[in-house]
């Protein structure tokens, strides 16, 4: 049988409520009282709860983390960040998906109503923002991550720049001489779409070579968006010389559609996606990617949340992490090295 509390009061002949003080450091206790205490529990080899512990000093030391599903392929990377964070803090984590619909969500609400975790930090499902909003204005601490700009109020976020990424990529193939793209776009609901829609085709307008309607194609983030959809602009007999898929997925398809067409990469087309999750460094050849600080995203509003925790008001303003260009083969030849 577990040992209790109760068991550590009797045998050091004391009350539960004078052990619970020795426990959380509460009250002014006989030094030769609270001595004798710590070591029944040395000798009985007790361990309290924590889930006790922290709802006697008022906080649970568990953060919740929702998010629409885990098999987002970059949702692992903010995870972790996220992760590292909380457990050298010595913080829990309660994670929730979004994966059976309004009985996730049901759920979901039990746990806030038992005020299970101190804060919240959420990959936005889509629907819950209203309800997330109103979270955070009942006064629990919420930070949102990647949230896809179109957040009400002033919920604290965590971000990155998606219109000067793809502003980066579309240089890049300028740079290189491809004035006729094809883009591959995501779900139109969704702001960053639009942010890399606009970051991208306003480089190509100011350069002198406006993208056409023809050339942007619609698209939902899967590799058979970006399959089918150069397959169906080839057979249309659409001409371009790149392509810039609104993620690394999408541009997976997009690459096997340009070589079963016979076409060779990055020599006839060459290709960018937006990213930088991990297969994309494994694709043939390598894809060259806007990088999103997914990691760091995480990590940040993981901090965010435990400073507001020890005292630091929430943030009015988002934080915005910078995301980066990575070249890689599917851009560029590679060079030989003479050995």
């Amino acid at each position: 049988m577990p040992i209790t509390i109760a068991d550590v009061a009797a045998r050091a002949k004391v009350s539960k409520t004078t052990v619970s003080r020795v426990l959380n450091g509460k009250g002014e206790l006989d030094e030769s009282t609270a001595a004798r205490v710590r070591k029944v529990i040395e000798e009985l080899g007790y361990v309290p709860s924590s889930r006790a512990v922290g709802l006697a000093r008022g906080r649970t030391r568990v953060v919740g983390m929702l998010v629409p599903s885990l098999t987002w392929p970059w949702i692992g990377e903010v995870l972790q960040g996220a992760v590292d964070v909380l457990e050298t803090e010595r913080y829990g984590l309660l994670l929730f998906t979004c994966n059976r619909g309004e009985e996730s969500m049901r759920q979901f609400g039990a746990q806030v109503s038992a005020k299970s975790f101190d804060g919240l930090l959420v990959i936005e499902p889509e629907g819950t923002l209203d309800y997330i909003a109103t979270l955070h204005a009942r006064g629990l601490p919420v930070v949102l991550i990647d949230d896809r700009d179109h957040q009400p109020g002033q919920i604290p976020s965590v971000g990155t720049t998606h219109h000067t990424g793809a502003g980066a990529a579309a240089r890049h193939l300028l740079e290189i001489g491809r004035h006729r793209p094809l883009i591959v776009a995501g779900p139109e609901r969704f702001g960053c779409t639009q942010q890399r829609l606009e970051g991208f085709t306003a480089v190509y307008a100011e350069a002198g070579h406006p993208i056409p309607t023809e050339r942007i194609l619609p698209g939902d983030f899967t590799i058979a968006c970006g399959l089918d959809g150069v397959r169906q602009a080839i057979e249309a007999g659409i001409e371009f010389d790149a392509i810039f898929a609104h993620n690394d997925l999408t541009a997976t398809g997009a690459m096997q559609a340009v070589l079963d067409s016979g076409r060779r990469i990055p020599q006839d087309v060459a290709v960018v996606g937006f990213d930088d999750i991990p297969m994309a460094a494994h694709t043939q050849p390598p894809l060259t990617t806007v990088h999103q600080p997914l990691r760091e995203m995480g990590e940040a509003a993981a901090r965010t949340l435990l400073a507001h925790f020890e005292g630091s008001p929430l943030p009015n303003r988002p934080t915005v992490i910078p995301a980066t260009f990575k070249v890689r083969a599917s851009t560029v030849v590679a060079q030989t090295v003479a050995p």
